[in-house]
């Protein structure tokens, strides 16, 4: 699965609707090399970077916006709590090896914008403590390889939309402001809605095809209510 943003353009109409990124620390990125000692160390094209949320809160996460720099691959793994506050919290892999470079050799995608949005995710990313981001490049041609502008969104769920019995109590509630002198009571408002329905309700139920004439009666008509044009 891909997600290649080929423009900053794209990235911001993604992210730039009124929400506010979550407050986060991150850490600096933390390269993995194989050998013992500094001198024979290698770089193992593995990077780690931790992405700790605020302390003593957990986020559920809309999306997670970031700037590629020279990344071939990234997995995301997330700490989440469970539903009981005593539960430890547990990591999970949300998403594994995800490409950000059609060839880690060649510089397309190497700082390009992307955004993983909730539903790409293998798991519910709510109740999140942390995020890791596990970075791949396995070619050698880049000497260093992160992310930037790393930017975590929240989940809101939206408002249930309103019934009309609750617009009606919203009338009622408010039946004795000022500016609502001389306008019909919302009581009497109310019943006469309700009873309408009901009638409403009553004509569905009864309908029949039988038509009805305006001025006959048993198909005749009365000579008095005809007129001659």
């Amino acid at each position: 699965m891909t997600i290649i943003m080929e423009s900053s353009s794209v990235f911001q109409k993604m992210s730039n609707d009124n929400m506010e990124p979550v407050t986060c620390t991150i850490k600096p990125p933390v390269y993995l090399q194989i050998g013992d000692s500094k001198a024979d160390a290698a770089h193992s094209g593995v990077c780690v970077v931790d992405v700790n949320l605020p302390f003593g809160k957990t986020v559920n996460i809309k999306e997670i916006n970031f700037k590629n720099y020279y990344t071939a691959y990234v997995t995301v793994r997330l700490l989440r709590r469970g539903p009981g506050q005593e539960a430890p919290a547990k990591w999970s892999t949300a998403l594994r090896d995800l490409p950000l470079m059609e060839n880690p050799h060649t510089e397309r995608g190497s700082q390009d914008y992307y955004s993983i949005h909730r539903s790409q995710m293998h798991v519910e990313p709510d109740n999140v403590v942390s995020v890791r981001l596990i970075l791949r490049q396995p070619s050698s041609a880049w000497l260093t390889f992160s992310l930037e502008e790393i930017k975590i969104f929240p989940h809101v769920e939206p408002d249930p939309e309103k019934e009309v019995s609750d617009w009606l109590s919203d009338l009622i509630l408010v039946d004795h402001h000022p500016d609502l002198e001389g306008l019909p009571d919302p009581h009497t408002v109310s019943s006469s809605i309700q009873q309408m329905w009901a009638l409403t309700e009553v004509m569905q139920t009864n309908q029949t095809t039988a038509s009805i004439g305006r001025f006959d009666v048993d198909g005749c008509y009365d000579i008095n209510l005809l007129s001659l044009t």
